[in-house]
């Protein structure tokens, strides 16, 4: 097939891999224009741009999706298809009519479920048991268009929002050359998505990590693992940001063993026996495995609380702001 590729962050870079490596003829990738990034500011390529130049494969960057000038260059290119992957605009009815095969969006959810920017990670917050990758016609709504294929996997019960992002964008590839195959056979048959199930997946912000203790455990346990690496979870200590890089959730056996005046303490309160970093919460305890304090670098609990338990032992408490 003839395709242009619209894809912009790192999850839809093995996509466009597939689509290249399987012989597809790749007109045009469109992805979003550079941005500043780092401590100067510095104007720097998104990965699908970066990928699609070591392709030797003209790369496009509208300020806007939208631009006439821009849906008459597509028309030209005359694409087969349209293959859209995280490349985070929708997009207009004009753009959409042009392929033969419209537009096809791959979208790293099990669609009704975590429509929207950031799937993956929503998917590790709210606890789900399953996730997966699926391809949609698009319409001019926000994933709310037919769906073609799906595939599923189970989270384990330490997935983060990184591990799975990479796990999906893998699932990613392998399911367009599918979708794409079917669709040359006349095989494919769009269903509509059901009304019942619908979610819609936020974009993520830093302040989303700020924890609050007064959550239950399993609820942190899994924010931390959802954002996770980006943008992170936090709390305060003496006035210092502290990182949470991971947490676990103490068995009702383990918390039994702490001393009663800790396990009826207030949500924040901590306990250490030199070597663990408990936390209390809502409903449970947490052991903060692996942390960060403000200025220092990741370490484990026990290293940390030898450079820092005087302060823990002086502050007492976790607070959320």
């Amino acid at each position: 097939m003839r395709i242009v590729y619209m894809g912009t962050p790192d999850f839809a870079v093995p996509a466009l891999e597939a689509l290249y490596e399987a012989g597809h003829e790749i007109s045009a990738v469109v992805s979003q224009p550079d941005k500043p990034r780092g401590r100067h500011g510095e104007p720097a390529a998104p990965p699908v741009k970066e990928k699609a130049k070591s392709l030797g494969i003209p790369v496009l960057q509208p300020e806007k999706a939208s631009d006439a000038d821009f849906i008459e260059q597509i028309r030209e290119l005359a694409p087969d298809v349209i293959v859209v992957a995280a490349y985070g605009k929708i997009l207009k009815q004009t753009l959409l009519d042009i392929p033969k095969y419209g537009c096809i969006n791959i979208h790293a959810s099990l669609l009704p479920r975590w429509r929207g920017a950031a799937p993956i990670q929503w998917a590790v917050i709210e606890g789900d048991q399953t996730a997966g990758v699926t391809t949609m016609q698009m319409n001019a709504g926000l994933d709310t268009g037919d769906m073609l294929l799906r595939r599923e996997i189970t989270l384990s019960p330490e997935e983060t929002g990184g591990s799975l992002f990479e796990k999906l964008s893998a699932l990613s590839g392998e399911l367009i050359l599918e979708t794409l195959k079917k669709a040359e056979d006349g095989t494919l048959h769009p269903e509509p998505q059901p009304e019942a199930g619908v979610t819609y997946a936020s974009m993520l912000t830093k302040e989303m990590g700020d924890i609050d203790w007064s959550l239950p455990a399993r609820r942190i346990e899994c924010l931390v693992r959802g954002l996770y690496p980006w943008p992170g979870t936090y709390s305060h200590l003496g006035g210092k940001l502290l990182k949470i890089h991971r947490a676990e959730i103490l068995s009702d056996e383990e918390e039994a063993k702490l001393p009663e005046r800790f396990r009826e303490a207030e949500p924040g309160t901590l306990y250490t026996d030199g070597n663990m970093l408990c936390v209390r919460c809502k409903d449970g305890v947490l052991s903060l495995p692996e942390l960060q304090l403000e200025g220092k670098k990741r370490m484990d609990s026990a290293a940390f609380l030898r450079g820092a338990g005087e302060l823990v032992r002086r502050e007492g408490c976790l607070t959320h702001k």
